[in-house]
């Protein structure tokens, strides 16, 4: 089964010019945590949505992807 592509923290990330790690640390999480919200393996929750949009200067909803 195919992984959905809920979120564009990855992609945000490349056009921001910040790394995985960049973001784990300001996050103050795990890193392999952070790269499984990159991969869209696992999905962060609304508050930490939030939090990642501050860290990266965007409006949260350009952290997901469009559903229409």
């Amino acid at each position: 089964m195919a992984v959905r592509q809920l979120n564009r923290i990855k992609t945000v990330l490349t056009e921001k010019g910040r790394s995985n790690l960049w973001l784990a640390d300001r996050l103050n999480r795990n890193a392999a945590t952070v790269s499984r919200w990159c991969t869209n393996a696992s999905q962060p929750s609304v508050e930490m949505l939030y939090e990642i949009s501050q860290w990266l200067d965007v409006d949260i909803r350009d952290l997901l992807n469009k559903t229409k």
